[in-house]
């Protein structure tokens, strides 16, 4: 007999939710009507630019905020009444670093750990050798760069279930941003449900299942970020090993499906716009001239956040 799950089970399965939350500052700012869920084991990108909502939003979801309208929920607990109980599981990064009173990283370290329970602290060291940091540093004395691997050492060091990170990389220099994306895919891995805001493109690209864009505390898409990568509409760098195959090549009167979207005759090289269900169509046309080489420009992203953002 076939299992059906209940609708108790099927609600379990979304860790983080929110339910039409708002937050209205006046004069357009804040956020207005939010509708998230977040799967378990699920790794969510939270994408805009400065400004749009995104450390509002994830405040609610520490319960460091009260929503005028709607409600967050962690694990099925409301995020504002309940948010002594959502914080045990959950490792968080703010957005911007304040340290409590403490003489080094290592005593705000073990601080947290005593606050969290927790005894074993191997994991915690080798999160410190990944990012390369020297917590015994005066705390208050520490660069941009050497507060932020210590937050993250603090987020991570207890294994939460959920992780709640603020513009994470921020501080970090390009080799650290890496260490960095390797421990987050190393945490995916575990089935860690993960939230994380971000302007920088690449970091949601190598690490998120699902993104959203947010613009004027408005969220204006939710997407697979495999469905953006396999994009319908590809783009194809073109050239020819000869002028002749080029100028023949740019006289084709093309159907729809296949355009030119730019020509460079200096270079015989062209740009083409192709989709999905004319692909076979255009290498059957292409098979026919001298093509020195041909590249899929791979959408990025970034183009398709600026194709809805600049709208």
């Amino acid at each position: 007999m076939e299992r059906i799950e209940t609708r108790n089970e099927t609600s379990s399965l979304k860790q983080i939710k929110l339910h039409s939350v708002t937050k209205n500052y006046g004069d357009n700012r804040g956020i207005f009507d939010l509708n998230l869920e977040v799967a378990k084991g699920e790794t969510f990108g939270f994408v805009g630019t400065n400004g749009a909502g995104k450390t509002t939003t994830i405040r609610h979801m520490m319960g460091f905020l009260k929503p005028d309208k709607g409600k967050t929920e962690i694990k099925g607990l409301d995020c504002w009444h309940d948010a002594a109980k959502v914080m045990k599981y959950v490792g968080y990064i703010p957005g911007e670093i304040a340290f409590p009173d403490a003489p080094t990283g290592t005593e705000f370290l073990k601080r947290q750990a005593d606050l969290l329970g927790l005894k074993d602290m191997s994991y915690a060291y080798r999160i410190i050798d990944i990012l390369q940091l020297d917590p015994t540093a005066n705390l208050k004395r520490m660069s941009k760069g050497m507060k932020q691997k210590t937050a993250i050492v603090a987020a991570f060091m207890a294994d939460p279930e959920i992780l709640i990170l603020d513009e994470p990389t921020t501080g970090l220099d390009p080799l650290m941003r890496v260490g960095f994306i390797d421990l987050l895919n190393e945490e995916k891995k575990k089935g860690k449900t993960i939230f994380m805001s971000t302007h920088l493109f690449e970091e949601v690209e190598d690490t998120c299942d699902k993104v959203a864009l947010i613009k004027d505390g408005r969220i204006i898409d939710v997407k697979a970020t495999v469905e953006i990568r396999h994009n319908e509409n590809k783009t194809f760098k073109i050239e020819f090993l000869s002028h002749e195959d080029y100028t023949r090549f740019t006289a084709v009167n093309f159907v729809s499906g296949i355009s030119f979207a730019e020509k460079r005759e200096d270079q015989n090289q062209v740009l083409m716009l192709v989709h999905d269900t004319s692909i076979n169509r255009f290498f059957s046309v292409l098979k026919e001239y001298n093509v020195k080489f041909l590249r899929e420009n791979k959408y990025t992203l970034e183009q398709y956040f600026n194709s809805l953002y600049l709208k």
